[in-house]
């Protein structure tokens, strides 16, 4: 019975799986799997599964199940099968979506199979170490929680039978102290594959309301494929206008900011973290940053190409932008990437028209595995 109930509870998942998959542009786009994540478990609703359930007719009408029936007749055909809305008022509950919870990295594994994302190549990095208990043998001694129950009756059934006490016609096995036998460990320390994902976003006036929403649903699904690849990841967020601040998830996911703009300030704090947190010979660094391509001159943007290639693309895995269309943006920042850093492989650009782009983005960043 157990096993029938593993088996079937392994098909659900397996249709629960498909139908994410299925619909899986829809959940980004909409952005609620944003606001509905806790205890790493998000609830998605699933419409197209239905939970099968005897149904009653308030009619006296022939069919299988009452009265004569012949092998092959449908279930349930009849009169008041589909409603055109102009039945009475009735107390039976309607038919209601699915809703299914989902591990994190569960989605992380759609995500990346949807998109064909490859796993990340990292740098071998190993500054953080993470201390684990590992089983390496067997004892005499030790406490009952690490007690080894195999063990423990083989040496107990070796000595009943060397000694002539062993009865088969009624095997009982009773351990003696010398016969008890333990689990012995030791403590291990593992490297941890360790990474940094600093995000940056622009919060001036050019930027609307739904050009930061885009930010967010994309940066959220970039976050939860990036904490699948790597153990032990740190993650930081910036905002700025004309003056750029780290702030916490909280405010980065919600903030309401306007104001002038200048990139360099962002990039500036970036590449101040890292210098002063994330030494590159031991952090994997991913810096994100996303805008309406805005800047306040072509000074400010020169500054941000220096900035680019002498401290933040040296020190990162791959520097990634993001420019989000916005009416009220020029986009042009994205035009000098281009013509001032085209030849850098580790810079990866991406333009964001509408919540429609957000896979196509994700996929322009992570798709190369670095």
């Amino acid at each position: 019975m157990s096993l029938r109930i593993d088996q079937d509870h392994s098909r659900f998942r397996q249709i629960v799986r498909g139908r994410i998959r299925k619909n899986l542009k829809k959940f980004i786009s909409t952005g609620e799997i944003i606001g509905k994540q806790g205890d790493e478990k998000v609830s998605i609703p699933i419409p197209q599964i239905d939970i099968p359930r005897f149904r009653y007719s308030d009619e006296q009408q022939g069919g299988v199940g009452q009265g004569d029936g012949e092998p092959g007749d449908a279930m349930g055909e009849g009169e008041g099968q589909q409603g055109d809305g102009s039945g009475k008022a009735g107390d039976q509950e309607g038919q209601h979506a699915l809703e299914v919870d989902v591990d994190l990295e569960e989605l992380a594994d759609i995500l990346g199979e949807e998109l064909a994302l490859p796993n990340i190549e990292d740098k071998g990095k190993d500054a953080l170490v993470e201390k684990k208990d590992r089983y390496v043998g067997i004892r005499p001694v030790g406490p009952n929680s690490l007690r080894h129950f195999k063990r423990t009756f083989r040496n107990a059934l070796r000595r009943q039978v060397a000694s002539g006490t062993y009865n088969p016609a009624n095997p009982v096995i009773i351990p003696t102290r010398e016969d008890m036998r333990y689990r012995a460990w030791r403590t291990e320390e593992e490297p941890v594959t360790n990474a940094v994902i600093l995000y940056m976003m622009d919060v001036s006036g050019s930027m609307g309301d739904e050009q930061k929403e885009i930010v967010r649903i994309e940066t959220f699904w970039i976050d939860t494929w990036l904490k699948r690849q790597y153990k032990g990841v740190e993650t930081r967020f910036i905002t700025h206008d004309a003056v750029a601040r780290e702030v916490d998830r909280e405010t980065f996911f919600s903030t309401k900011e306007s104001g002038g703009t200048m990139i360099s300030s962002a990039y500036r704090l970036c590449a101040e973290m890292i210098e002063n947190d994330y030494p590159p010979s031991q952090w994997n660094i991913y810096p994100f940053h996303f805008s309406d391509g805005d800047n306040w001159s072509v000074d400010d943007t020169l500054s941000c190409v220096s900035l680019l290639k002498n401290k933040l693309i040296p020190a990162s895995n791959q520097f990634s932008y993001g420019q989000v269309e916005s009416p009220y943006g020029s986009g042009q920042f994205l035009k000098d990437l281009k013509e001032h850093l085209s030849d850098v492989p580790t810079l990866v650009t991406s333009e964001v028209t509408d919540r429609d782009d957000i896979m196509s983005s994700i996929k322009d960043f992570l798709g190369a595995g670095r």
